[in-house]
């Protein structure tokens, strides 16, 4: 499988917001939101913070050993998990709650980013080691989110009454039938049969979406040494009772994020916001909120509640039963794993910024945030289209009136704006209103008033003109919006839309290699990527 990489700036997309330009080009307005710097000074920085920070070594390989004990593991992984009860090794991590099936291609690209940069600082640092990881967000309960994906621009969803936490679902007949589904629309292609067989073995009746999102990911990414981490483990919750206490009696995260929020939004728009408990409670098919009034703790929606010595005393003996929302998450994470640094989406990275000061007041060490590499995947012939016509991948981010216009100038080999007129007609009354004033000043303000009215003409004729370029046009124009509509599904990223599921029919494992072959690490940059 052939395939080149052509790369363009995040900042010619105009996909991504404004904070993530600012932290991209290192503005100071956010410097106070992050520890250290996206490259290779900011990543030694953060193994020394590490190093400084107790990690149960052991605990952690424990959970890993048992988790690939009976499964089909690769040497590299393996070795992985070995390493980590070694002071010199270091996890680079991404996560992601258990979308069925992946859900979107961005699943793929930050798995493979979390490989790539691990790799790479292997090769930097060749005293240290590091390993990927994927945290599955397996307690998040946004069903309707996390149960939808699109083929071909067919959107599926997997519809099923079990309620609570995603991860701890089962695979039911819905799941199933799905399958059978996707074998009908891509049965056709040369790896089908491979797909389906990986599908049919993560997501066997029964099995747990998370256990079967592992499985998954073990499928397509074990050679590449991954190791998948289910969270959503009592033993590893041990680890923050003393931080879920806090929050349950002091709301203490709630009054540091807030404080953090107020600065942050003075030039960038927020992503979360805390609560005063920020905490679900996770139990049989629930997974719902933790609301406090005085002293008193209630589930939201339910009939449970606690008083304070009630739900301490749940949370010490049942701590399993504590789910992190997204603003107590990643430090849950950043506490259990031996991290330096994380690779999330442009909101990911945007929300972790306003967490920064509650890592401050735990004491535990704020990793790297690492923008996810993002694609644009084509193919030979949509490349060859683009060569036809004359423009590049960057253009096609234009806003389309913008882009038409350009195009129609390119195409007729004459410029279409009458600025040479307009400035020419400026002169002329200039010098008018010079004439008329002398001899009556009142005359000034009529000659001005035609001069508005004339410039007003000939913009209407630009614009004229152009509409009429653009109808001679037209066709050329439309195999652009074509190909547009291809590539930008929606008229949204080619990742925030589409799965993986057509790329690996098409092409098999070598699909995923070549993603990882492709992958950059620490250069943030967006990827262009032509396959044969």
């Amino acid at each position: 499988m052939n395939a080149t990489a052509t790369y363009i700036t995040y900042q010619e997309t105009g996909k991504f917001s404004s904070l993530i330009h600012a932290y991209l080009n290192n503005e100071p307005t956010l410097t106070p939101f992050f520890s250290n710097q996206p490259d290779l000074a900011g990543i030694k920085a953060a193994i020394e913070a590490r190093a400084s920070f107790h990690t149960d070594r052991k605990l952690i390989h424990r959970v890993f050993e048992q988790a690939y004990r009976d499964i089909d593991a690769s040497d590299l992984q393996r070795q992985h998990i070995e390493l980590l009860l070694n002071d010199n090794t270091f996890t680079i991590c991404t996560a992601h709650q258990p979308n069925i099936f992946t859900g979107y291609l961005y699943f793929i690209y930050k798995t493979a980013h979390a490989i790539v940069l691990a790799k790479q600082l292997s090769e930097a640092y060749p005293a240290k080691h590091f390993v990927p990881v994927f945290y599955i967000g397996s307690e998040d309960n946004d069903l309707d989110e996390l149960s939808r994906f699109a083929i071909h621009g067919k959107s599926y969803r997997w519809n099923t009454d079990q309620q609570g936490a995603v991860g701890r679902m089962k695979v039911d007949k819905e799941v199933k039938n799905l399958i059978l589904q996707i074998e009908n629309e891509l049965g056709h292609l040369p790896f089908a049969a491979d797909l389906i067989t990986a599908l049919k073995s993560a997501y066997q009746p029964g099995v747990d979406i998370a256990y079967a999102t592992f499985l998954l990911l073990n499928t397509l990414f074990k050679e590449e040494g991954l190791l998948v981490l289910q969270p959503d483990l009592s033993e590893l919750k041990q680890s923050m009772i003393k931080i879920f206490k806090d929050d349950l009696l002091h709301g203490t995260a709630a009054e540091i994020v807030s404080k953090t929020n107020e600065a942050l939004s003075q030039h960038f728009d927020l992503q979360v916001s805390p609560r005063t408990v920020n905490l679900f409670y996770l139990r049989d098919n629930i997974r719902n909120r933790i609301d406090k009034r005085g002293n008193t703790y209630s589930v939201d929606g339910t009939a449970i509640h606690f008083s304070e010595n009630e739900i301490l005393a749940e949370l010490e003996n049942y701590p399993e039963r504590f789910s992190p929302n997204v603003i107590l998450r990643g430090i849950y994470q950043e506490s259990i794993l031996p991290n330096i640094a994380f690779i999330g989406g442009g909101s990911e990275v945007a929300y972790w910024m306003q967490l920064k000061e509650l890592f401050v007041h735990y004491q535990v060490p704020f990793p790297v945030l690492v923008l996810r590499n993002s694609f644009i995947i084509m193919n030979s012939k949509q490349q060859h289209k683009l060569n036809e016509l004359g423009i590049g991948v960057a253009d096609l981010f234009k806003d389309e009136t913008v882009l038409a216009n350009e195009m129609v100038v390119k195409w007729t080999g004459r410029p279409l704006e009458l600025d040479k007129q307009i400035t020419q007609a400026k002169e002329l009354f200039s010098s008018l209103k010079k004439e008329a004033g002398s001899v009556d000043k009142s005359l000034t303000q009529h000659v001005h008033a035609l001069e508005i009215d004339l410039l007003k003409k000939i913009e209407t004729l630009e614009k004229k003109m152009l509409r009429a370029e653009r109808k001679k046009q037209s066709i050329q124009l439309q195999r652009i919006w074509k190909l547009k509509s291809e590539l930008f599904p929606n008229n949204n990223l080619q990742e925030r839309v589409d799965n993986f599921m057509p790329f690996y029919a098409a092409h098999g494992q070598a699909f995923v290699r070549t993603i990882v072959a492709n992958s950059l690490s620490l250069e943030q940059l967006f990827i262009v990527l032509i396959l044969d």
